[in-house]
């Protein structure tokens, strides 16, 4: 099928220009505070090699870059005056584009800074202090998208659109956000999310370890729950750290243990508790450093990534391992699947930690003077377990009462809401340059970029009853959150990217791109996976089963060793021009069916409203003057039903290559 570009704003290959520009991210050397390159000595360390990409700070310059070239290339795209007037009638488009102001706000007839909202205090407060002067307020069109995607992983309906920006009640997006967090689909994205960052799958080949489908449906299941019933964050982190059981195909809380399970030949216990206390660190705590200093000191090796890091010893690394010292997992088969299930429990091993290792995946571990064992030890107070609580038991406990468990959980969830956390990468946590009243000695800064806001959240999500869904409100209301990512590249100073004064372009999910086609074409998938079958991306239980070339195009990850990345792809964009994801999309509806968006646009009396069919139903708004007219010309070739149905297909998978429909702005 020929195909036409019907304006320069379409050109696939700003898209792979915008979309490559985080490639960049693993190839940058590693960086101290002060930008200096640090040279490594220990290059067999597991955190200096294969994964290093991840510990890299992201470059906020190629992240606003990416921001900037993005919105050049939208259809909505005007140059703003210098941040709040927005300039959009410049481009013809203002009588479709519906603006925030006149009761679409949250917080209407208050300014930013007299917002309740204790985002805004701290973030506009930091403006005022810095000079800087944040982007316009999105409008309607922009936010429902945005926020739904965030929310719920999917694009609003052509429907939900026209309604949402028809409606005059000045609480409107606040009541939007409610709706959202409430739907099934907010229950998806999340369950996603939060499988993600517990890494749960079926099996993880770079530690020769499974817990087969049974006990990732298990999981995945255990998510879900908690996630519809509002567990509290804390109790699902001690149930994680803490439970025991004998099926983990029955209790899905099992499995986050098991992810730890090392196996080998020579591979001693001590290497399986020490990789389960290196997750505990990363996922509950935000600090992933602590898997390389259960091999070596910091000193010589973190001392300029890290200034606790730097201090910290392998020892009393051993002291936090020893938490897991009682810990015992066995795979007996079970008798009703025949697959090996697990136990987790903590009866098996009596002693503290021992120091008696020569062989495993680790470097040994021998006796320290006279000291044969190493007893519990909390890194951040040394507390050990109370009397009469189990080792495991107690780890859980001192992990989710301390501060820092609520500052990497609201700065996991601030990252994913504004791409970057307010300490970035968000397990790079650094715990001794963290305290605004005590900011570390020169030439260390504070690590976090709004140290006040992050402890304020993390004060906030403990008041509130470590609720996440509380804190995605919090943000989602939040004048900060509703910015445009748009700005006059003129007037926008890159200093200013780390007050968070416009929002940050994103691209797409793997699962998100393949719902957005299926929301808008109106064409429903069946997604299959052994006995599992769905009609949405956002529900496979795990993300190495999504067979699709498309979804794997977009980096989803494995949840072993290979984390879900947001980087840009040429494969990206040969799927989104020829993979069948997007092809069989371009089709009129069979007899019976519900009505296609192809069908749909046909049906229209004149160009003008096909086109505008075909904008809100994909990109979640109406076309310029600009882009109606191109459209219109594409579409005035059309003289027979059969060259006007190929125009037509041709348009619309015009609207689903463009950088609009990618990313999330």
């Amino acid at each position: 099928m020929t195909r036409q570009i019907v304006t320069a704003a379409f050109l696939l290959g700003g898209f792979l220009a915008a979309g490559g520009a985080w490639i960049m991210r693993a190839q940058n050397p590693f960086q101290n505070s002060s930008g200096t390159v640090v040279q490594i000595s220990h290059a067999d360390c597991a955190y200096f090699g294969p994964q290093r990409s991840r510990y890299v700070p992201r470059d906020l310059k190629a992240l606003g870059a990416l921001t900037t070239q993005v919105t050049r290339m939208l259809g909505t795209s005007a140059q703003t005056s210098g941040g709040q007037t927005s300039a959009r009638a410049s481009n013809g488009a203002s009588a479709m584009i519906a603006s925030p102001p006149g009761g679409s706000r949250t917080n209407t007839g208050q300014s930013p800074t007299s917002s309740q909202n204790l985002i805004d205090f701290y973030i506009f407060q930091a403006f005022q202090q810095q000079g800087a002067i944040p982007a316009a307020p999105t409008n309607d069109f922009e936010f429902i998208r945005r926020v739904t995607l965030d929310l719920t992983g999917r694009i609003p309906t052509a429907a939900a659109v026209t309604s949402f920006v028809a409606d005059t009640t000045p609480a409107k997006r606040a009541n939007l956000i409610e709706t959202l967090l409430a739907s099934p689909q907010w229950i998806d994205k999340w369950t996603m999310f939060y499988g993600d960052l517990f890494k749960n799958a079926s099996s993880w080949p770079s530690m020769s370890t499974s817990v087969t489908t049974y006990g990732r449906d298990a999981f995945n299941t255990y998510i879900r729950n908690w996630l519809t019933n509002g567990t509290p964050y804390n109790q699902v982190g001690s149930a994680l750290i803490g439970s025991q059981g004998t099926n983990n195909f029955t209790m899905g809380q099992l499995n986050w243990q098991i992810t730890g399970h090392v196996v080998g030949t020579g591979i001693p216990i001590q290497d399986t508790w020490d990789q389960q206390t290196a997750n505990v660190a990363d996922t509950f705590l935000g600090i992933s450093h602590m898997n390389c200093l259960l091999c070596h000191d910091g000193r010589g090796h973190l001392d300029t990534l890290s200034l606790w890091g730097g201090s910290f010893t392998r020892a009393q690394a051993w002291g936090f391992s020893g938490f897991m010292a009682h810990t015992n997992l066995q795979d007996p088969t079970d008798a009703t699947t025949s697959e090996p299930l697990w136990y987790v429990n903590d009866s098996a091993y009596k002693t503290n930690y021992p120091l008696n290792t020569t062989s495993g995946n680790r470097p040994p571990r021998q006796p320290i003077g006279t000291e044969t064992t190493v007893a519990p030890a909390y890194p951040f107070g040394g507390q050990g377990p109370n009397s009469g609580e189990g080792y495991r038991q107690g780890m859980a406990r001192l992990v989710t009462s301390d501060f820092q468990f609520a500052r990497a959980a609201v700065n996991y969830l601030w990252a994913e809401f504004f791409t970057v956390g307010l300490v970035d990468p968000p397990d790079q946590f650094d715990p001794d340059r963290l305290d605004p009243d005590n900011p570390p000695p020169a030439p260390w800064t504070l690590q976090a970029s709004n140290p006040d806001l992050l402890n304020a959240l993390a004060e906030d999500f403990i008041a509130n009853n470590y609720d996440v869904k509380h804190t995605m409100r919090l943000i989602a209301n939040s004048a900060t959150y509703q910015l445009e990512s748009q700005y006059d590249p003129n007037t926008w100073n890159p200093n200013w990217q780390t007050l968070f004064a416009r929002k940050l372009v994103r691209r797409l999910w793997s699962e998100e791109a393949a719902d957005a086609i299926t929301i808008s074409s109106n064409i429903t998938p069946t997604y299959k996976t052994g006995t599992l079958s769905f009609n949405w991306a956002m529900q496979y239980p795990e993300t190495s089963v999504e067979p699709s070339p498309f979804m794997q195009a977009f980096l989803p990850g494995n949840r072993d060793d290979q984390p879900r990345r947001p980087d840009g792809a040429i494969q990206q964009a040969l799927v989104l021009m020829n993979d069948s994801t997007v092809m069989t999309k371009l089709v009129t509806s069979a007899t019976g069916a519900p009505l296609s968006l192809l069908s749909q646009a046909l049906a229209m009396s004149n160009n003008t409203n096909l086109t505008n069919t075909l904008y809100i139903n994909i990109l979640s708004r109406y076309p310029t003057a600009a882009e109606l007219t191109a459209a219109n010309t594409l579409l005035g070739t059309g003289t027979t039903a059969t060259v006007r149905t190929q125009k037509t297909e041709e348009l619309m998978w015009t609207l689903y290559n463009k950088v609009d429909f990618m990313f999330n702005y």
